[in-house]
């Protein structure tokens, strides 16, 4: 494989141009799937008006994204390692930009909520593939800067997407939501192929070692834990039961046929890997957390607090914003110190902002607590992927990386279900929107008390963890 990574002059000195130009086309690689996420919620009233639709029937076309990447990331995280990761990645890239286009043409509800789905495959390739390609392309030294990086640009994604989709669909009508993806989805081709390293060729022996079985029972026990999670948003009725049991039994299923097959979807054994199986544990559990700001805080803003829309949306700004700006320094004090230990400040920080969520009265104490929870945040995220990716053989990055990204979706399903209704049922009303604001309040308090013991779960998970050192994930 003739490396792409840095360019060498007649005296034999790395010139960085390459890694540059690299590290922009994962940047942007990783962009486009936040984006494609958040710019789409702003349009569901106008394209619900638009084909004279239900809410329900828009919140499919955000919902098809998301379970097309929730239930294929290892997937094709696991296909990247096997056929080659950037021949994958410029296919998914060319899926989510072609994908952009029909969304934008469709003429009816139903085939854009299709082509989204289509979409969410192209997402789940570059979701995957991005960050295993950091173990390829960047040294090691710099892996937590790039990391940081990578977090930034999610970050940047999922703030601009509101801000970006109210201009678009005021300006040039909802189908410029989806079509200002072409442009990004070009360009992001288009470095992606000058500049990542080409793929080694693939024997024959390998690339028959997918294990079909395993991805269609993965798919299939995925699907039915999102749509337990967020079919009834929160209420659970005989149905959410009936497809958490398919979950649990699809569960068991998978892990029966993976422990029979030779070259098995996900290789059972890396579970065993402390390191591996606590990062996964407190990923899920610090994206539950983090999704519970985004589901309560504008019912608290708006009703306890009193803010209008307006304010609610400035303040609301205030943590992706902070995400923007900590995302590389989070990255570069990684590559300082030792990843578990920045791992362990980043969740103290985090406990410290879910508490003073839960504790401190009115806009200025919400603000505090967010300044503080968000930046602990980052440095988590940081400092999590670099420790699980840093000692991952190469031919397991990409299910690795599949994995630690699914880890972070289910996270955020359950936290959208679970502690919205933990929010519902502790403001003792059925309808949050015309809930007392004193009620509402108490709601907040209870469940950002939650929230702060899931963390120091988290935290005691990694604090166990760091007594056990490092073995290799992915042997």
């Amino acid at each position: 494989m003739k490396p792409i990574i840095a360019e060498h002059g007649a005296a034999g000195v790395e010139r960085p141009t390459s890694v540059r130009w690299t590290l922009a086309s994962l940047s942007l690689s990783m962009l486009l799937p936040s984006l494609g996420t958040s710019i789409a919620n702003v349009g569901l009233p106008a394209l619900a008006r638009a084909f004279n639709g239900s809410f329900q029937d828009a919140q499919w076309i955000v919902l098809a994204y998301l379970l097309a990447i929730t239930t294929l990331i290892v997937s094709v995280g696991r296909l990247g390692d096997l056929t080659g990761r950037r021949r994958l990645l410029l296919i998914g890239i060319l899926l989510f930009t072609l994908a952009s286009v029909l969304c934008a043409i469709a003429p009816a509800l139903w085939l854009i909520t299709a082509a989204r789905a289509v979409q969410g495959i192209g997402a789940a390739i570059m979701m995957a593939l991005t960050v295993a390609f950091v173990g390829d392309t960047v040294p090691k030294a710099k892996t937590g800067s790039a990391m940081g990086l990578l977090g930034t640009m999610s970050a940047i994604g999922t703030a601009l997407g509101p801000s970006l989709g109210g201009v678009l669909i005021a300006g040039l009508g909802w189908p410029a939501i989806f079509l200002v993806n072409v442009p990004l989805g070009a360009v992001t081709f288009a470095l992606a192929y000058r500049f990542l390293p080409v793929d080694a060729k693939i024997g024959k022996t390998q690339q028959s070692g997918f294990d079909m079985a395993g991805t269609v029972l993965l798919a299939a026990t995925l699907s039915a834990y999102a749509l337990a999670m967020t079919i009834g948003r929160g209420s659970f009725g005989p149905l959410n039961l009936v497809l958490l049991a398919a979950t649990v039994c699809g569960a068991g299923l998978f892990i029966f046929v993976s422990a029979r097959t030779a070259s098995p979807l996900i290789r059972l054994a890396v579970f065993r890997n402390p390191v591996l199986s606590a990062s996964l544990a407190t990923n899920a559990l610090v994206s539950t957390v983090m999704m519970a700001t985004l589901v309560v805080a504008p019912f608290y803003l708006s009703r306890a607090l009193g803010l209008g829309e307006a304010a609610v949306g400035a303040v609301m700004s205030i943590g992706p914003v902070i995400s923007i700006l900590s995302g590389i320094p989070a990255g570069r004090l990684v590559d300082r110190l030792d990843a578990r230990f920045v791992i362990a400040a980043g969740l103290v920080a985090m406990v410290t902002g879910a508490t003073a969520l839960a504790l401190l009265p009115g806009i200025a104490g919400y603000i505090a607590a967010i300044v503080i929870l968000t930046p602990g945040y980052q440095l988590f995220q940081a400092a999590n992927n670099t420790a699980v990716m840093a000692d991952v053989a190469p031919d397991q990055r990409g299910v690795i990386s599949g994995t630690l990204n699914l880890s972070r979706n289910l996270g955020l399903v359950t936290g959208a279900s679970v502690m919205g209704a933990i929010f519902a049922r502790a403001s003792a009303t059925s309808d949050i929107a015309g809930a007392p604001p004193e009620a509402v309040h108490l709601g907040m308090q209870i469940t950002f008390a939650v929230a702060a013991t899931l963390i120091a779960v988290a935290l005691a998970i990694a604090v166990g963890t760091c007594r056990l050192g490092r073995a290799p994930a992915g042997h």
